[in-house]
């Protein structure tokens, strides 16, 4: 039980890690704040379970090879072999749930169907070792720390935490789905109140904004871009 422990408690660590660096990215991209998660909560689980498995494909690599120098670099190619699969099946998994690719690297050199490229695998090698050589090792020291007693009340608080937010994002996308691809029999005012509920899926995963793109009174970045010019009027005649 202990050793499940440590593994959530870690996994959470490194989704809040992987949602701060996502988040920073983006909001700088974009120039405004945006929560670059699937979830509601600050977590990429993504990068939770790819932390994990790469910590833990370092302990079975290091017991094989002696070599510190061909451990690490063991290390980096398996973790980018494994995170890159990783981040294709969960490409391909939401896009046959939504019919749409969340992120697409069809721009990028030796992309495979647009869920993974190279440059990004080699971008999760290099986190990988970052992590391994500087992160996880910092992290350990002060996690060791903690009571085993209250790593217990904290993994029950995030099991119910993560299980509630899973559920809320999941049962949200595929409403959204479901409003999305049958548009024809929903009201336009149920449409765009839907649309703007969900707004944090668009800002966080752009690529969305192309579902439903040039369908009259049914084109999401439209609706989205109608709302926040009828915010900025209300709040210049309140001010003004």
């Amino acid at each position: 039980m202990g050793y499940f422990n440590d593994l959530l408690l870690l996994f959470t660590i490194y989704s809040f890690l992987g949602w701060a660096l996502e988040t920073i990215f983006a909001s700088i991209n974009e120039r405004k704040i945006i929560n670059r998660g699937f979830l509601n909560g600050f977590v990429c689980p993504i990068y939770g379970f790819g932390a994990i498995l790469a910590i833990q494909s370092s302990k079975w690599i290091s017991n094989i090879f002696e070599n510190p120098f061909v451990a690490i670099i063991i290390n980096i190619l398996t973790a980018m072999i494994l995170v890159t699969v990783l981040e294709y099946i969960t490409g391909f998994l939401l896009e046959k749930i939504f019919d749409c690719k969340w992120w697409d690297y069809s721009d990028n050199a030796f992309n495979l169907k647009g869920y993974i490229c190279f440059k990004y695998s080699l971008l999760w090698g290099g986190l990988t070792f970052l992590l391994i050589r500087f992160v996880h090792p910092g992290i350990l020291k002060v996690f060791f720390l903690i009571p085993t007693s209250t790593k217990g009340y904290l993994v029950a608080i995030l099991l119910l935490y993560f299980i509630m937010d899973t559920v809320k994002s999941v049962k949200d996308t595929l409403d959204l789905r479901k409003v999305i691809l049958n548009y024809s029999n929903i009201s336009l005012n149920r449409y765009y109140e839907k649309i703007i509920q969900y707004k944090r899926f668009f800002l966080a995963f752009p690529r969305l904004l192309i579902l439903n793109a040039g369908i009259i009174n049914r084109d999401i970045r439209s609706v989205l871009n109608d709302r926040m010019d009828k915010i900025k009027i209300e709040l210049k005649n309140r001010f003004l």
